[in-house]
């Protein structure tokens, strides 16, 4: 029978779930609480790394219509639940987990997909949100400079063709 404890650790992560960008499962078994602690730190502005219970963690991953999580949650687990840019905080596991060999990435949920470990660890390596924005941004600026001159090569040939129609009636008079 679950107590009102219980409840209420359900329904936080339920909610820290459901306010989520992303969640990057990980087995922290072996790691120091001051290895802990600095992993906290180096996430800090992207996640919030908690270690959770796995019980009450597929509980609250089902209510929250992800249960597919549950597959992820054998052993020690802890989540970073994250807030902004999931490949930030992706990247910063795999750096931690660098530093750490201990510290093992299980897999991720992200835009309503379970990801495999290695799956998470790819979305690692791909470049930063704001860098990608970027770089669509400057193929769109290339592809409509392309066009503008494209269109005035067509009004000079336009104009250089009404020019010789021009000059092909005043001869006629």
């Amino acid at each position: 029978m679950p107590n009102a404890e219980k409840i209420q650790k359900v329904a936080t992560l339920r909610e820290r779930i459901a306010g989520s960008q992303a969640l990057l499962l990980t087995e922290y078994r072996g790691l120091s609480v001051h290895d802990t602690t600095e992993l906290r730190r180096s996430l800090a502005d992207a996640a919030t790394f908690s270690v959770v219970k796995n019980t009450l963690m597929k509980r609250a991953a089902d209510e929250a219509g992800v249960g597919e999580l549950g597959d992820l949650l054998q052993g020690p687990t802890a989540v970073a639940f994250v807030g902004g840019d999931p490949v930030t905080a992706a990247k910063r596991v795999v750096e931690a987990a660098r530093k750490f060999p201990t510290l093992t990435l299980k897999g991720a949920f992200v835009e309503g997909r379970v990801l495999s470990a290695d799956q998470a660890r790819a979305l690692a390596d791909l470049e930063s949100r704001e860098v990608m924005l970027s770089r669509v941004a400057g193929m769109v600026k290339s592809e409509i400079a392309r066009a503008a001159s494209m269109f005035q090569a067509l009004q000079s040939r336009f104009l250089g063709l009404l020019e010789a129609y021009k000059d092909k009636l005043e001869g006629k008079e």
